[in-house]
C-alpha cells in the first residue's frame, strides 16, 4: 500500500501542476450534456426518457480522454521505465496510476452528474441512483481502460487503437448503469444492477492490474 500510495501522491502532483486535462474532462462533460436539449428540444418527457443516457454515455467518452496519457507521458520522458527497476511491483504502480485518474476525472464526473441529470429533466428518484452507479462504474472505466492504455504504449495512432480495444469492454458497466437509473425512475428494483456493477469492480480490481501490469513489463522491454 505504501507503495500504491506514493505513486498516487506523485500523479496527483503532476495532475495538479498539470490541471487542463481534468478540466477538459469535465468541461467536455458538461458542454456535450448540455448540447443534447438543443438537439432534441425541450419537451420534458423526451428529456427524461434519455436523462440516464446520455448522462452515462458521455461519462463513458469523457472519461476515455485521458485515458491515453495515464501511461505514455511516463513512457515518453522515461519515468516509466525507473519506476519498473525499482523494487516497487508494477501491479503498485499501476493500481496508484489508476486511483490517481478516477480521483482527476471519475470523481468530477461523479460530482457534476446530478447537476447535469437536472438539466436533463430527470426525475429526483433517480439521483441518488444516479451518483451510486457512477460511484461503482467509473472506477470500472478506469481499471479496464489502464489495460488499454499499456497495450497501445508505444503503438502508431494509439488514441484510435485505445478507443476500439476499451469501449467494447465498457458496454457492461453502461447498460447496468443505466438500468439501475432506469429502474429508480420508474420505481422498480435497482439493487440488482448495483450489484452487478459492484462484481464488476471488484474483478476489475482483481484482473485488470495484473493484465496492464503485464502489459507494461512488454512494452519497457
Amino acid at each position: 500500500m505504501s507503495a500504491v500510495l506514493a505513486v498516487l501522491r506523485r500523479d496527483l502532483r503532476l495532475a495538479l501542476r498539470q490541471g487542463a486535462d481534468s478540466l477538459m474532462v469535465v468541461a467536455f462533460f458538461v458542454i456535450t450534456v448540455s448540447l443534447f436539449p438543443f438537439g432534441v428540444g425541450p419537451e420534458q418527457a423526451v428529456l427524461e426518457r434519455i436523462s440516464a443516457g446520455v448522462v452515462w454515455v458521455t461519462a463513458l467518452l469523457a472519461s476515455m480522454l485521458s485515458l491515453d496519457r495515464l501511461f505514455q507521458t511516463d513512457y515518453e520522458d522515461g519515468s516509466l521505465d525507473l519506476l519498473t527497476l525499482t523494487p516497487t511491483p508494477t501491479m503498485a504502480i499501476v493500481l496508484g496510476k489508476v486511483a490517481a485518474h478516477w480521483l482527476t476525472t471519475g470523481l468530477p464526473l461523479i460530482v457534476a452528474s446530478p447537476l447535469l441529470a437536472v438539466l436533463l429533466a430527470m426525475r429526483p428518484e433517480g439521483y441518488g441512483v444516479l451518483v451510486a452507479a457512477m460511484a461503482l462504474g467509473t472506477p470500472s472505466l478506469s481499471l479496464v481502460g489502464s489495460v488499454g492504455a499499456a497495450l497501445v504504449l508505444g503503438a502508431r495512432r494509439g488514441g484510435v487503437l485505445l478507443s476500439l480495444l476499451v469501449l467494447p469492454l465498457y458496454i457492461p458497466v453502461l447498460v447496468f448503469g443505466v438500468s439501475a437509473v432506469d429502474g429508480a425512475v420508474m420505481g422498480l428494483d435497482y439493487a440488482p444492477q448495483l450489484m452487478i456493477m459492484g462484481a464488476l469492480l471488484l474483478a476489475g480490481l482483481v484482473l485488470c492490474p495484473w493484465a496492464a501490469s503485464a502489459a507494461l513489463k512488454q512494452a519497457v522491454e
